[in-house]
């Protein structure tokens, strides 16, 4: 298997600790690689730590959405100031652009968790191929869908020495989804009987659209099931003698969607079956504000799932007063990320330098 680099020294940096710790000047370097089949090109960012001989490695593996190599998600550069601080303590952090992003060639729209997983391990393997990295001390680190990507990676390859969960899913398509949209449903100003028809519609549409991910049929099944709620829906309507409704799913854009290759893979995801696969050590991290990943159910399944197939080395740490990208929030909805002004919080980070250098010899 052969991988080609380019690297670029793009900066140096320093950076100072308050406890006192030794802190490593950091450069952070441009780098290209294929992935196995040589279809795809990516492009990246390694930021390491400057004199250290041997350090762990982490790759970044982002969630849901065509995101760049820095994580930006509403203003905020979420992995860009993770691989830096990281970098500055001693662990090595390799992020890449998304497929289709940046300097990454490929299709992202036709790409699911799984293709997602096979793009880590291709910066798995290209890390193994530099002399500066320690193929001993590689790991994973996953936020949102990205969660569940690394699982995928782990169970296929004995190159991943460690995971890192990150406001990461440990739970299967369909729960995730029923879970999420119960989530955001019950903290939004609806109106209570339209929060009921919301979970009465949403878990009719995704069970249906699990039931027939591999049927050529699904369009026509989720279409069916609609219409057959929409009945019934209306006559309900009608017995709360409310003027106008306002109340509306979005059919057209979620069947469009479910008929695609990453939906049709992403409801069938199987998180019990895959976590139980894994046998490196994970730590997985959540704030408790969080409304796209349940911080309780996901951390305890990324401890169940993986004791069932005898992995216990599982750290599971819930923060108080996050969101779901790990930053210290008021209101805690998506509408206020951006006003937010503090980047992640220090004890993610502090919990994931402390938690590396605990487990990984």
């Amino acid at each position: 298997m052969r991988y080609f680099a380019f690297i670029f020294l793009l900066f140096s940096v320093f950076a100072c600790s308050a406890k006192g710790e030794r802190v490593f000047k950091v450069t952070s370097d441009s780098v290209r690689f294929k992935s196995a089949d040589g279809k795809i090109v990516f492009g990246g960012t390694l930021s390491k730590p400057v004199g250290k001989k041997s350090f762990p490695t982490l790759v970044m593996v982002s969630g849901t959405g065509k995101q760049d190599r820095n994580g930006t998600m509403a203003g905020h550069r979420i992995f860009e100031q993770m691989a830096n601080y990281l970098a500055a303590q001693g662990i090595a952090m390799l992020r890449t652009d998304d497929r289709g992003v940046g300097t990454t060639t490929g299709v992202y729209e036709t790409a699911t968790t799984g293709d997602f997983a096979t793009d880590a391990l291709a910066a798995v393997a290209y890390l193994k191929s530099r002399k500066d990295i320690d193929p001993d001390k590689i790991g994973l680190m996953g936020h949102s869908e990205g969660g569940a990507a690394i699982s995928i990676a782990a169970a296929e390859s004995k190159a991943v020495k460690f995971l890192v969960s990150i406001a990461g899913l440990a739970m299967s398509g369909l729960d995730a989804q029923l879970k999420q949209n119960a989530d955001l449903v019950a903290a939004s100003a609806l109106p209570d009987y339209d929060k009921k028809r919301s979970n009465e519609i949403n878990a009719i549409m995704f069970k249906t659209a699990y039931r027939y991910a591999n049927s050529d049929s699904l369009e026509m099944k989720l279409n069916e099931a609609y219409q057959q709620w929409k009945v019934k829906d209306d006559a309900y309507f009608k017995t709360l003698n409310i003027q106008f409704d306002h109340f509306r799913f979005p059919i057209y854009s979620y069947v469009q969607n479910s008929k695609g290759a990453w939906y049709r893979y992403f409801i069938r995801y199987d998180a019990e079956k895959t976590i139980r696969q894994v046998k490196v050590p994970i730590l997985a991290i959540n704030g408790d504000k969080d409304l796209m990943v349940a911080a309780d159910d996901n951390l305890a399944n990324w401890k169940k799932f993986a004791s069932e197939g005898g992995n216990r080395k599982v750290t599971t740490v819930k923060i108080q007063g996050l969101n779901h990208l790990l930053l210290p929030c008021e209101s805690c909805d998506n509408k206020e990320i951006s006003k937010i002004q503090a980047g992640v919080s220090i004890a993610v980070l502090t919990l994931i330098k402390d938690w590396i250098y605990k487990t990984i010899r």
